[in-house]
């Protein structure tokens, strides 16, 4: 069997505050088109890949975290969209097409263990790369923040942060089908637009330019919020807490607002948790994939209808994976983060 050459990104170290290009590079090492046999692994070439927040926890060094570090010196780790070159697994073969996790390089050997946790792809009459969010792990977690966590009721007013993120549009449209007030907001003017005339967000606003959080959304809500899905953390959390209904429901689903502060900010207003009844609630959608099937039987004829949209900010290239996963810290990108590494 020919090797091919593979390359890849690397962490080169653990980082401390805001990531930048330069703590990642390219090489490029060469590698044999085929498994093991008995190792009952399986060998992908990688189409897409995912940049998310929680990406950022793992290029710490070893902490207390859901999550293990990455290993410097190794390929970077992500949600990815791949198609089966060689399989000695007999649950895949030559040929299908998986997401889960995979590596950030052209090629990927995943184990016995791991791959348990892929997922065949079935449905193919959509964009392959939804599977990086819409259909995939963002997609989920929307799903189950919202549904499970938030414990809906028609008529609730909900408020949706990093709204045009790749979780935060879907929470909104999915608000919206359940007949509910949505408001959204985001960093830039053209993010609050897409929220409004996009994704049908009855409201939206440009919280950089909100001088007094509390008094914004106090304008948005003037009855308050019954429902919070919690993306961003720090002041904006304290402002949403003072704004809340009594038994509002909050669904902590990131906070990425803290990710790269070496002491995260505070909560002030903590004491409205008990006097409004809050129930805030941390998830992990890793404790919710059962429900995928149901997830996919809900929202694929969403999807083909037209009732349901996804904006993806594409990178061509395995070379403009480092910017593109930077970017997300700073929100460059305008809705769900993906990069292209081949058109199969």
């Amino acid at each position: 069997m020919a090797e091919v050459s593979n390359k890849q990104v690397i962490l080169k170290h653990y980082v401390t505050g805001f990531p930048k290009e330069s703590d990642m590079e390219l090489r490029t090492l060469t590698l044999k088109l085929e498994v093991p046999p008995g190792s009952k692994a399986v060998l992908v070439k990688n189409l897409y890949l995912s940049c998310d927040p929680y990406m950022r926890d793992r290029m710490s060094k070893p902490h207390d975290s859901y999550v293990p570090s990455f290993t410097p010196g190794s390929p970077i780790v992500g949600y990815g969209v791949a198609k089966v070159v060689d399989s000695d697994n007999p649950n895949f073969k030559k040929g299908d097409l998986v997401w889960g996790m995979t590596g950030w390089e052209e090629y990927t050997i995943i184990t016995d263990t791991q791959a348990k946790a892929l997922f065949k792809i079935e449905h193919t009459d959509v964009p392959l790369s939804y599977y990086t969010g819409l259909l995939g792990m963002p997609g989920m977690t929307a799903y189950v923040g919202f549904y499970e966590v938030c414990s809906p009721k028609k008529g609730d007013t909900v408020y949706v942060s990093a709204a045009s993120g790749a979780v935060g549009q879907l929470v909104g449209q999915l608000a919206k089908l359940f007949g509910c007030y949505v408001v959204g907001s985001a960093g830039t003017n053209q993010k609050v637009d897409l929220l409004k005339n996009k994704f049908g967000f009855d409201e939206a606003f440009n919280y950089k330019e909100e001088q007094d959080l509390d008094a914004a959304l106090k304008k948005f809500f003037p009855d308050g919020i019954d429902i919070y899905f919690e993306n961003v953390g720090g002041k904006m959390l304290d402002a949403v807490l003072l704004n809340m209904k009594l038994h509002g429901r909050i669904a902590a689903c990131g906070m990425i607002s803290q990710y790269n502060l070496e002491k995260p900010e505070g909560v002030h207003n903590s004491f409205c948790l008990i006097t409004k009844r809050i129930r805030m609630q941390g998830f992990l959608v890793f404790d919710y994939y059962h429900l995928y099937p149901q997830y996919l039987d809900m929202i694929l004829p969403h999807i083909k209808k037209g009732m349901v949209t996804y904006v993806e900010d594409v990178a061509e290239g395995l070379e403009s994976a480092p910017a593109a996963l930077i970017g997300l810290f700073s929100g460059r990108n305008v809705g769900k983060q993906v990069v292209t590494i081949s058109h199969q």
